[in-house]
């Protein structure tokens, strides 16, 4: 019998041990078998590793602390360097709140296998709780894209971005692509680094595999109506978003200025309160991203581990 690829879960966690426990059971249940675990704390101050104690026993879990809080973007950027010395054939991303259906990963390897292993990155569909698609995580297709039947049966859709709920990626595409900006620190880090990726390769969403994504709400981020104690926040969105316009040119650019333009207007007419500070908030971060440059780390073949298997 042919032996299963290596897959490791890559899993960013911040103060969310119950989330956690239950995203592990998740991946401990999957249907494809060979499917190693790497838990990344971001400096968790709520007992995370005590709580899920008793897993890190088991010789498929692996668990890093990173000693500080890195936000999402420096999460993932050093767990895919610690799983590339690790050693595995794909790494598979999410958050600490995603849930993956029993077939999710066993449907992405699927896809990997009717593309032969030529794509950029494989996307699986997030869920909300009510089974409703997830809004955050909604993936941009592809336009005047040749349908080909055989992908079309097979659930794949091709995109541009993607989020890092339910990613799957090869590891030597990783070597190729780069790592994501760790200096986004939340917020549009997965855009950029699925959009660098597709400006290379074709990439797809894997319709046949699921994840529930375990989000407050399915409202999707709004500056103009969130709450107070997150509107900080949104200085590095607002940021990030000016940083991908501009590496996709001056209609990249426009685009974003209209998007400004129109959340203005959402503050302007809607907003719950806080009206001058968020406006502040989209004006200020908007043109720091004009000047923010930050660097695309590569991983040094000298840091690997071990041979990949």
């Amino acid at each position: 019998m042919e032996k299963l690829k290596k897959v490791i879960a890559v899993v960013v966690t911040y103060n969310r041990k119950e989330l956690l426990k239950e995203c592990i059971e998740a991946l401990l249940n999957q249907d494809y078998k060979n499917c190693h675990i790497l838990i990344v704390d971001n400096a968790s101050t709520d007992g995370t590793k005590e709580y899920i104690n008793e897993y890190l026993k088991n010789e498929m879990i692996h668990y890093v602390n990173t000693g500080a809080n890195l936000g999402g973007a420096g999460g993932f950027n050093y767990g895919m360097k610690e799983a590339y010395k690790i050693g595995c054939d794909f790494m598979w991303i999410m958050d600490d709140d995603t849930i993956p259906c029993k077939d999710a990963l066993k449907e992405l390897i699927g896809s990997d296998e009717i593309l032969e292993g030529k794509y950029g990155f494989l996307s699986s569909v997030a869920l909300w709780k009510d089974d409703s698609q997830c809004k955050m995580n909604i993936q941009k297709i592809s336009k005047n894209w040749y349908v080909d039947s055989r992908y079309l049966k097979s659930g794949l859709l091709r995109t541009y971005y993607a989020t890092f709920v339910s990613m799957l990626i090869r590891t030597d595409t990783i070597v190729k692509v780069g790592l994501p900006i760790k200096d986004f620190f939340i917020w549009g880090d997965d855009i950029e680094y699925t959009n660098r990726i597709s400006k290379k390769y074709n990439c797809y969403i894997s319709g046949k595999s699921q994840v529930v994504h375990y989000t407050a709400n399915n409202e999707g981020s709004n500056i103009a109506k969130d709450s107070k104690d997150r509107i900080n926040r949104y200085k590095y969105a607002y940021r990030n978003e000016m940083y991908i316009a501009k590496q996709n040119g001056i209609k990249g650019i426009f685009r974003q200025i209209a998007k400004i333009c129109l959340h203005l207007f959402r503050v302007l007419f809607i907003s719950n309160g806080e009206k001058v500070k968020k406006i502040r908030i989209i004006l200020s971060s908007s043109l720091k991203g004009l000047f923010f440059n930050p660097k695309v780390e590569y991983i040094e073949c000298c840091n690997k581990g071990s041979e990949l298997k």
